[in-house]
């Protein structure tokens, strides 16, 4: 398929897809949405970026007509975040406009009452991350009985998440005879499993190697001490253009980081788990509509960020394991645009930065850190001298503080 006016779709799709600048399908596009349109079961594996989310989408909205557009759920959409979902329902509402076909994002974090209302005004498809949906069910707020179409997006991240017994609790109140599609960066044992259990004979698609980063990005690393890191940031940030997304290994870390940067007047913001829904939706539309030219994200982002245009990819800490760094550099170098991942790291992290790229099949081209980046000094100028270790004769312990210096003899 060449372009999208080769899909057997309705009308009103293909004039939503021309309205939104939607020419061309990528390759999951052009091999997954056929079958799906013809009512197959599909397993699907592509690196991020490459289009699973339309994909999925408009085979699911072409699959209503207007015999089948009653009211009621009938279509589920399962994904692993919230902001996953809430991207999602941004591609499905310009798709679905004037189709009829309403949708309900059904996500933790958001207020309970405003999405009961959206099911029980008619929304024929939920977008639902598993927790959430599964709370309803539990506690019969929904009914999953007239369900006949099951997409399962980023399944692999799910089940790393521990979802997999609500998964199945879920896909078993609704009937046997549905269509499952399914889209995930890898297929692992677990995986593996739940395509055995719960899927009919379906397409296989697979789009290039999902165990490495893309060619699209140049992968970068630089050796520094942990003091310098903000330094290189900075010089980074000065040297190139673009919007940054830094990820940062904790969620302390990510909100110091980027209280930092903003004092050095560079706008940023941070996202993690322990941000309210209202905080992380603000920070990342702001991120997406250049608000912000940097956004430091914990690894909760690393698969729950589609945004086009970023233009370099940070790993200030390491990820914790391998796999975590392809999420991470899949945010820039996307739909066929290049883009540059860097890496920090430490000299006692060599050994790691091995191990990723040997487990990635990858070689991180190696830059150096330019003499000029200071080590990073308190905010102002004081030196902490931390106290030693109790002895039996008593010390004196000096706090300096500027040109001022105050002793207490103990």
């Amino acid at each position: 398929m060449n372009t999208f006016s080769d899909f057997t779709l309705s009308a009103a799709l293909q004039a939503n897809l021309a309205r939104n600048g939607f020419v061309q399908p990528t390759p999951v596009q052009a091999q997954a949405i056929p079958p799906a349109l013809e009512g197959r079961d599909v397993v699907a594996t592509a690196q991020t970026g490459t289009g699973k989310t339309l994909a999925f989408v408009l085979p699911l909205l072409n699959s209503f007509n207007a015999k089948t557009l009653t009211l009621g759920v009938s279509a589920v959409i399962l994904t692993p975040t919230r902001e996953l979902a809430i991207q999602i329902h941004e591609t499905f509402a310009k798709l679905a406009a004037g189709t009829g076909v309403r949708a309900a994002v059904v996500v933790g974090g958001l207020n309970e009452q405003t999405q009961l209302q959206s099911i029980r005004k008619g929304a024929q498809v939920l977008i639902a991350t598993p927790g959430r949906l599964s709370d309803f069910l539990q506690r019969r707020l929904v009914k999953l009985g007239g369900v006949r179409n099951l997409v399962l997006d980023e399944a692999d991240r799910m089940l790393d998440m521990g979802f997999l017994p609500t998964i199945k609790q879920i896909i078993a109140a609704m009937p046997a005879s549905r269509q499952t599609l399914f889209f995930s960066a890898t297929i692992e044992t677990s995986v593996a499993h739940l395509i055995n259990a719960y899927l009919t004979n379906p397409v296989r698609v697979a789009i290039g190697s999902t165990t490495r980063p893309s060619d699209h990005v140049d992968l970068h690393f630089y050796e520094v001490e942990q003091d310098r890191k903000l330094g290189l940031l900075q010089h980074m940030l000065k040297q190139e253009d673009g919007s940054f997304l830094v990820f940062a290994r904790t969620k302390h870390g990510a909100d110091r980081l980027a209280k930092k940067l903003a004092r050095t007047g560079v706008k940023t913001a941070s996202i993690h788990g322990d941000r309210t829904q209202s905080q992380r939706n603000r920070a990342l539309r702001g991120f997406q509509q250049g608000e912000y030219r940097v956004l430091v994200a914990t690894d909760v982002a690393a698969r729950g960020i589609h945004v086009d245009g970023i233009s370099h990819v940070v790993n200030y800490d390491l990820p914790q394991v391998p796999e975590d760094f392809i999420h991470r550099v899949g945010r820039t170098g996307r739909a066929g645009v290049r883009g540059v991942a860097s890496t920090f790291g430490t000299h006692s992290e060599r050994s790691d930065i091995r191990r990723i790229e040997r487990t990635l099949n990858v070689r991180l081209a190696h830059r150096e850190v330019s003499p000029d980046i200071l080590p990073e000094t308190h905010a102002n100028g004081s030196v902490i001298v931390m106290p030693a270790k109790q002895s039996a004769r008593p010390a004196k312990i000096v706090f300096q503080s500027g040109r001022r210096a105050i002793r207490r003899a103990r």
